[in-house]
């Protein structure tokens, strides 16, 4: 087992890990009291939290396994692998300066309540292949049901590895859940999701396409890339940009977006997605708006106004 601990005073902003990994960007995170995604959770808490690299994201071509939890003035962690450090900054973008971020945001109420709630919540980057399942998987589902569903996939499809006497078990790789068949998936909770995610895994895997193609496109190319993904549409593809794919200034139309756009910022309503998403953006500060979008989406979702 390695060890070790990363001073929060060098993150710049400060850190909230379980904000950051409980707001809904991820599913990919467990805890193992069972409290993930609880109805009516002790915001700020300590919990030990753990995650699994797949193989693929891995030097080692092994799962990597990573539990870290807030220790005072410290992240502490245990790991299967020494560079759990570089893999947590990544996972959990520690090194991108939150204070700067929210600093260039505009001085809109709503964005100041949200930020004095949860204030050190960053957003995540997700290995892309997972978030695009997982968000294929979100439409009218909760939070909760919908980290359910990853958790199943994980233990019926991925590879497991053994750390500290526990298993723990690894997102499967394209080729994993291409190999299931609709009945499978179907078995595995996912309804009418069920052929949306087989194709689209059979797409990745088959080189059709990956989404790893739209990192380094223009970010509207990008969106209509990430949308030939069976059962991706515009909100979806935002979602895997933002949280997969260092498009920090996407906005995903969900349904809490909706709210604020209605009830704080009804202007920005242009009847498509492509406009509202694009005057919604530009009201939350452009270039890092997605950043904005998070903390407004998770403020209201827990009942902030």
């Amino acid at each position: 087992m390695h060890t070790g601990r990363l001073p929060v005073a060098e993150f710049p902003g400060g850190f909230d890990l379980q904000a950051t990994v409980e707001s809904g960007q991820t599913y990919f995170w467990d805890r193992p009291d069972d409290a993930m995604f609880a109805d009516d959770p002790a915001w700020g808490g300590d919990a030990w939290y753990h995650t699994v690299l797949p193989a693929t994201e891995t030097a080692t071509n092994e799962p990597e396994v990573l539990r870290c939890r807030l220790d005072g003035d410290a992240l502490a962690w245990e790991a299967s692998t020494p560079r759990a450090p570089d893999h947590l900054t990544w996972l959990l973008r520690l090194d991108d300066d939150l204070d700067a971020i929210v600093g260039s945001t505009p001085d809109l109420p709503l964005l100041e309540r949200a930020y004095d709630r949860y204030g050190g919540m960053r957003l995540v980057r997700d290995p892309s292949f997972a978030s695009l399942i997982s968000f294929i998987c979100s439409a009218q589902m909760r939070v909760e049901r919908i980290h359910a569903m990853q958790g199943r996939l994980a233990r019926e499809y991925g590879d497991d590895v053994t750390f500290d006497g526990d298993t723990y078990y690894a997102f499967p790789t394209p080729e994993q859940l291409a190999a299931a068949t609709e009945a499978d998936l179907r078995d595995c909770s996912l309804g009418y999701r069920a052929p949306y995610v087989q194709r689209t895994a059979e797409m990745v895997a088959e080189g059709v396409a990956h989404p790893d193609a739209a990192h380094d496109m223009p970010y509207e190319d990008a969106r209509e890339h990430l949308e030939q993904f069976v059962g991706v549409g515009e909100k979806v593809a935002d979602c895997v940009l933002l949280f997969a794919l260092d498009f920090l200034e996407a906005v995903p139309l969900d349904t809490w977006i909706r709210t604020a756009i209605e009830e704080y910022y009804p202007d920005c309503d242009r009847g498509n997605y492509t406009d509202t998403s694009r005057a919604i953006r530009e009201r939350f500060g452009g270039d890092y708006a997605g950043y904005a979008q998070t903390y407004v989406f998770f403020y209201l979702r827990t009942g902030g106004e």
